[in-house]
C-alpha cells in the first residue's frame, strides 16, 4: 500500500499528467488514421523524450502504446480498413455491424471492450507486483541471458511460415549491435576504418529508418487516398451497459491478453486469436463470427488491449523487451540511466507502481476523449495519405539529426527505410532486426558477465532458474521442430492441401 501511494505522488506532478494526456489523445489520433500507427509516432517521438525527466518521457509514450489499439477500432470499424495491424480481427465483426446500420453500437462495444481489457491487465500487473519483486532479484547474468535468448527465439518462432527469414532478421539486428567500439577491451569491430561507425549504429536511428522512413516511402509511393466514413449519429453512451451481457468473454478475452502480453515474441496477435477462437466455440450464436457478432467484437478488442501493460512485466522486471514497441522504451530507461531489472524492483518500486497507475488512469482519459469525441475523430481519417507521408518524412529526419546533428545518422535512416519498405513489400518482419539489436547486446554482456563466475557448460544451468529456462528453450525448439515437421507429412499425404488453403484465404 506505501508504494501503491508513493507512486500516486508521483503522478500529480503536472508535466507527468500533461505528458499522459497528451500522449493518450495523441496516441487515439494517430491510431484512428490507418496508414501510421503507434509504432511510427513513437519512434518520431523518442529523441524528445530524451530531454525529459523519465517518468515524463515513459508516460508520454505509454500513452501512445496503451491508447492506439483504441483509436485504431474507429476505422476498422466504420471503413473496414484497420487503424493499427491488430485491429485487422475488428473488422471481422465491427465492419458487417457498420453495415447493419450498428455503427455507434460497435463503436461503444470496442471502445468498453478496450477498456475492460486494459484495466483488468493493470490490476493483474498491481497485485502481481509483490511477486515480480521477489521473484526478480533472484536473476542473475546467466538467468537474463537466457531469459533473453528465449525471448529472441519466441520471436522468430512467432513468424509463422517466415520462421527461417524472420532468423535472418534478428541475426542481423544482433549483427548491428556488434558494430562499433567493443564495450570490454575498447577494439574496433565492423567498422572497416570508418570513424563514423567507431560509436557504432544507433538504436533509434534504425528503429526510425525501419518504421516511421519506410511507412512514409509506401505511403508517397503509393495511390493517394482519402477515406469517407459516414458519421456517427447518437449518444455514444448507450451501448456501454452492452458489456455486462458478455463479461464472461470479455474476462477470458483480458485473461488471454494478460498471459500472451507476459511471453516474449507473442503479443496482440496470439491473443486475440485465442481469445476469439475461445468466444465462437462457448457461443450460442457461433454462425454470427464473421457477420456481426458482438461477442467477436468483444473478444478482439479486450484482449489487444489487455497486452501493453501486461508486455511490461519483462521489460520492468528483466529489462527484456517482447516487442518492438517496448524495446523503444527500454532505450528512454538507458537514457536517464534508470536501468530495468531486478534493481528496479527492488530500489525504485514506486517508480514502477507510477508506471502502472498511469496506464490505469490512461484508460480512463482515452475512453472519455472517444466517448465525446468520436465525430472529431471521423474527420482525422479523411486526411490524404500523401499528405501524411510528407509530414512522417520530415519528422522523421528532423527527429534523426536532432540526436546527434549528424549528417550520417540521416543517410543512414534513409538507408534502413528503404529496407523496411523493401519488406514491406516482401511481406518479412522488421520486428526480428529491432529485437536482435536490443537482445543481441543484452546477451552480449550478460555472457560476458557469467562466463566469469562458471566452471563449465553445466555450471551455467546449475542454478533451478537458469535450468528451468533452458528447459523451456529446448522443448519450444523441440515443438517448433515436431509441428513443422507435421505439416511437411500433411502436405505430403494431402497434395492439393496448400492449393485449397490459398483459395480458402
Amino acid at each position: 500500500m506505501d508504494t501503491l501511494i508513493a507512486g500516486a505522488l508521483l503522478l500529480l506532478d503536472w508535466s507527468v499528467v500533461l505528458a499522459l494526456v497528451v500522449g493518450s489523445i495523441g496516441g487515439v489520433i494517430i491510431g484512428a488514421i490507418p496508414g501510421v500507427g503507434p509504432a511510427v509516432a513513437i519512434a518520431i517521438l523518442l529523441p524528445a523524450t530524451f530531454a525529459l525527466p523519465p517518468l515524463v518521457g515513459l508516460t508520454m509514450l505509454l500513452g501512445i502504446y496503451g491508447s492506439s489499439m483504441f483509436g485504431g477500432a474507429l476505422p476498422a470499424i466504420l471503413i473496414n480498413t484497420p487503424g493499427t495491424a491488430v485491429n485487422a480481427l475488428t473488422t471481422y465483426d465491427g465492419f458487417p455491424m457498420t453495415e447493419r446500420g450498428e455503427a455507434k453500437r460497435a463503436l461503444t462495444l470496442a471502445y468498453s471492450a478496450s477498456f475492460f481489457g486494459g484495466v483488468v491487465s493493470i490490476l493483474a500487473l498491481i497485485c502481481l507486483s509483490p511477486l515480480l519483486a521477489w521473484i526478480a532479484p533472484q536473476f542473475g547474468s546467466r538467468e537474463i541471458f537466457l531469459a533473453a535468448l528465449l525471448g529472441i527465439i519466441l520471436v522468430v518462432l512467432a513468424h509463422r511460415g517466415q520462421t527461417m527469414a524472420a532468423g535472418m532478421l534478428a541475426a542481423f539486428g544482433i549483427l548491428l549491435s556488434t558494430v562499433g567500439m567493443e564495450p570490454s577491451n575498447y577494439t574496433m569491430r565492423f567498422t572497416f576504418g570508418q570513424g563514423w561507425l567507431t560509436s557504432g549504429i544507433d538504436l533509434i536511428v534504425v528503429v526510425l529508418g525501419l518504421f516511421a522512413l519506410s511507412q512514409a516511402f509506401v505511403l508517397l509511393v503509393e495511390e493517394d487516398r482519402r477515406p469517407a466514413p459516414q458519421p456517427v449519429t447518437g449518444s455514444m453512451f448507450q451501448g456501454l451497459r452492452e458489456l455486462f451481457a458478455h463479461t464472461r468473454v470479455a474476462s477470458a478475452a483480458s485473461g488471454f491478453g494478460v498471459m500472451m502480453g507476459m511471453i516474449p515474441g507473442v503479443g496482440e496477435f496470439t491473443a486475440q486469436f485465442m481469445s476469439y477462437t475461445y468466444a465462437r466455440r462457448t457461443s450460442k450464436t457461433p454462425e454470427a463470427f464473421g457477420h456481426g457478432s458482438p461477442e467477436g467484437l468483444i473478444a478482439s478488442e479486450a484482449s489487444n488491449n489487455a497486452v501493453p501493460a501486461a508486455a511490461m512485466i519483462p521489460l520492468l522486471a528483466l529489462g527484456i523487451p517482447g516487442e518492438a514497441l517496448t524495446a523503444m522504451m527500454l532505450s528512454v530507461f538507458y537514457v536517464h540511466n534508470v536501468v530495468p531489472g531486478p534493481g528496479l524492483f527492488q530500489n525504485d518500486m514506486d517508480f514502477v507502481m507510477a508506471l502502472y497507475l498511469a496506464l490505469l488512469l490512461l484508460n480512463v482519459i482515452v475512453l472519455a476523449f472517444l466517448l465525446i469525441s468520436t465525430n472529431l475523430l471521423v474527420k482525422i481519417i479523411q486526411v490524404p495519405t500523401r499528405l501524411l507521408g510528407i509530414l512522417v518524412l520530415i519528422l522523421s529526419f528532423v527527429g534523426v539529426f536532432s540526436l546527434r546533428n549528424s549528417v550520417n545518422d540521416c543517410a543512414m535512416a534513409a538507408g534502413f527505410g528503404v529496407l523496411g519498405m523493401i519488406l514491406k513489400r516482401l511481406n518479412l518482419p522488421v520486428v526480428p532486426i529491432i529485437l536482435g539489436m536490443v537482445l543481441g547486446a543484452i546477451m552480449e554482456t550478460r555472457l560476458r558477465s557469467a562466463m566469469a563466475r562458471i566452471d563449465g557448460p553445466l555450471d551455467f544451468v546449475s542454478r533451478p532458474i537458469a535450468a528451468g529456462l533452458a528447459v523451456i528453450i529446448v522443448l519450444v525448439i523441440v515443438s517448433h521442430v515436431r509441428s513443422v515437421g507435421r505439416e511437411i507429412a500433411d502436405r505430403r499425404e494431402d497434395p492439393d492441401h496448400e492449393l485449397h488453403d490459398s483459395q480458402t484465404r
